[in-house]
């Protein structure tokens, strides 16, 4: 594999996909980054695209690169080389909240670093969630299980509209060698395709903060600390972690109360998660379809025991009663 240098200067601004070049920071040492996002400030907020990357990249895999995309350069956080003390230099960047990470589906990015680098990564804009709450803003009907693929925001016209055909080349390569994000040094190939995850999730972003109502942005804020909080299991029920957004006052009427979100964890008896999914998995589906609420599992990555709800109290507390219920019916 051809190596890459340490500076590129080859691809457009995120802030317009046919623009002008930027150029791409590889990081192995923090003093490499700059100094505002070291160390954040109320004074300077920033908002920046975020990614990670890794081998089986959760609770117990190895976290790889974390890609930082800024609106005049993009940065790759080499944490094999940079190892514990890098990555530990961004804590406070992702913990801040002076410091909007622009992701897409935090969940798994956020179990490795916490479970891996103590790290609670906080004020996400999740754009999986955001292209949710954007469709139904305008009338579209949620259906269960239908997120947007990284793949399909990039090719959708009224964000980016462009094909992301290299997306597929690397999944083929992480097939044929799942070790692909840990050799060094980084190739061509590495760079781009790490660098292609995050060049433009600022530009999608300012596509889609001007369409949300303040409602969607709030409701944005707090499932994306609940899908950071996701698959990062405490046993201190999550105190030592941000609070959730509150409230905006001006959402709050006599007649009209926005429904608090929660996340609540059920624990499944061993080798009974077969039985709670169902056959092709129509069991669950048919608990998603019955309660407003999202449902994750595990699945390969684990947790194995553990299914996860995220949505309105009472919806939740519904998928809750029908999940035991469910498991109460296998004895």
């Amino acid at each position: 594999m051809a190596a890459a240098s340490s500076h590129l200067t080859s691809i457009p601004l995120p802030s317009d996909p046919g623009g002008e070049v930027v150029p791409i920071h590889i990081v192995t040492h923090a003093s490499q980054l700059p100094s505002e996002f070291l160390k954040p400030s109320p004074d300077k907020k920033l908002v920046i695209g975020f990614d990670c990357e890794g081998v089986d990249l959760c609770r117990n895999g190895t976290l790889c690169i974390m890609q930082l995309a800024f609106p005049d350069a993009i940065y790759l956080v080499d944490a094999i080389k940079g190892g514990r003390t890098l990555v530990e230099a961004c804590k406070p960047a992702l913990e801040s909240s002076n410091i909007t990470k622009v992701i897409h589906d935090c969940k798994r990015d956020s179990e490795a670093l916490y479970f891996q680098f103590n790290i609670k990564l906080h004020n996400v804009f999740d754009t999986q969630i955001a292209y949710s709450l954007i469709e139904e803003q305008e009338g579209g009907i949620k259906v269960p299980d239908d997120y947007i693929s990284f793949v399909g925001l990039l090719a959708d016209p009224r964000y980016c509209g462009i094909s992301y055909l290299e997306k597929q080349e690397v999944r083929v390569l992480l097939r044929q060698d799942p070790n692909f994000w840990k050799y060094r040094p980084l190739s061509e190939l590495m760079v781009r395709a790490a660098t292609d995850d995050v060049r433009f999730l600022l530009y999608i972003y300012n596509k889609m903060v001007v369409k949300m109502n303040q409602k969607s942005l709030w409701y944005l804020a707090v499932r994306g600390a609940l899908y950071c909080r996701c698959f990062c299991i405490t046993d201190n029920d999550y105190a030592d972690w941000p609070s959730l957004p509150p409230t905006p006052e001006n959402l709050i009427t006599d007649n009209n109360v926005p429904e608090e979100e929660i996340l609540s964890v059920v624990d499944v008896p061993p080798g009974k998660m077969g039985v709670v999914i169902g056959r092709r998995g129509a069991s669950i589906l048919a608990i998603k379809e019955s309660c407003n609420a999202e449902i994750f599992i595990g699945g390969d990555k684990g947790p194995p025991d553990k299914v996860f709800v995220i949505g309105p109290v009472k919806q939740v507390r519904k998928a809750e009663a029908i999940l035991r219920g469910r498991m109460l019916d296998v004895y």
